[in-house]
């Protein structure tokens, strides 16, 4: 099962996904080819596939990508074959993704689960992001903009998360995946020979 969670900046997303993690052993989180050098800390496979500019433009071509982004000058991509062998091996892949990213991710046919979280009012988003101290009032106002042009998109999702208590929302996203996985083509994904009943 494919699980994609979006939403914009100071929302709660990455709290989320570290949680739900966490909570589901059999899920794993996509791990994105770049062609940003590590920074410290950062290890090929785990955190990102390191690539030459190259070697990325070549997969493009391939298409190989479920979805890629061209971000401040460096390219990022999930590969599909990487997602594929991940799921071949029984594991759920959750997707840290931008909007753009769903577009391509449904324009290629990708099948899964669209979770959007979205604040409970714009002013409360402005506050979060404001609290953590990291932006001058010039770029907040700029991430406000970016996530007011995010928010447009909401119906392109299947699911929309409010996030106005972050155990609650860690919990909705929770449920949403237990419900997703027992759809009937994940459990005959997971049971082929069912498919062999008539």
């Amino acid at each position: 099962m494919r699980i994609f969670i979006s939403g914009p900046s100071g929302v709660g997303k990455s709290s989320v996904i570290k949680e739900i993690l966490k909570r589901k052993p059999d899920t794993v989180l996509s791990v994105s080819y770049t062609t940003r050098a590590p920074r410290p800390g950062e290890h090929d496979g785990t955190d990102y596939f390191f690539v030459s500019r190259d070697t990325f433009e070549e997969m493009i071509e391939k298409g190989s990508f479920l979805e890629w982004a061209n971000v401040h000058g460096h390219l990022y991509g999930t590969s599909l074959a990487w997602v594929e062998s991940r799921e071949a091996d029984g594991f759920n892949v959750l997707f840290d993704i931008d909007v753009q990213g769903v577009i391509q991710a449904k324009a290629k046919g990708s099948k899964g689960c669209f979770i959007f979280i979205v604040p409970p009012d714009m002013e409360e988003l402005s506050r979060r992001l404001n609290g953590r101290g990291t932006e001058d009032t010039r770029q907040l106002a700029l991430r406000l903009e970016n996530a007011r042009h995010e928010l447009t998109y909401w119906t392109i999702y299947d699911y929309l998360v409010v996030n106005d208590s972050l155990e609650k929302t860690i919990d909705d996203v929770s449920t949403i995946m237990e419900a997703q996985g027992l759809l009937k083509e994940e459990v005959i994904r997971k049971l082929p020979w069912l498919s062999t009943i008539a």
